[in-house]
């Protein structure tokens, strides 16, 4: 028997956040939000919304890397971020390489690029 869970995938960003939701049944994933990061402040009563709305069971963050598959200047910034993500909720976070996703997101849209990235994050963790 197969668990329906949701989860909800992050592209983060110094000025915005991409959010998308996904569940196991069908493994999809679509765009949710686009928080926004004023002056290095993450708008956190928006990521609550979300999550109070959406209850993920897990929380899928893409982290950046180099083509080389090295750290760059952003990686460290999102490990932190996840480790906020877990202190906040309690849920499990998982990252998953996100060195296409933006690339990915370009192709598809013009509009929520960041929402479309996490979606890409997700579907990513949705095949793996």
């Amino acid at each position: 028997m197969v668990i329906k869970m949701y989860l909800m995938g992050f592209d983060y960003g110094s000025k915005k956040i991409g959010v998308a939701i996904g569940q196991t049944i069908t493994a999809t994933a679509s765009p949710l939000a686009i928080v926004q990061v004023k002056n290095k402040q993450i708008d956190w009563p928006s990521i609550n919304s979300l999550i109070q709305e959406w209850r993920p069971n897990k929380l899928i963050v893409g982290l950046p890397k180099h083509a080389d598959g090295s750290d760059n200047i952003m990686t460290v910034a999102v490990q932190r971020f996840c480790r906020q993500l877990h202190g906040r909720y309690h849920l499990p976070v998982h990252t998953i390489d996100e060195r296409l996703s933006s690339n990915a997101a370009a192709e598809r849209v013009t509009g929520q690029l960041d929402a479309v990235s996490a979606q890409i994050i997700l579907e990513t963790w949705l095949s793996g």
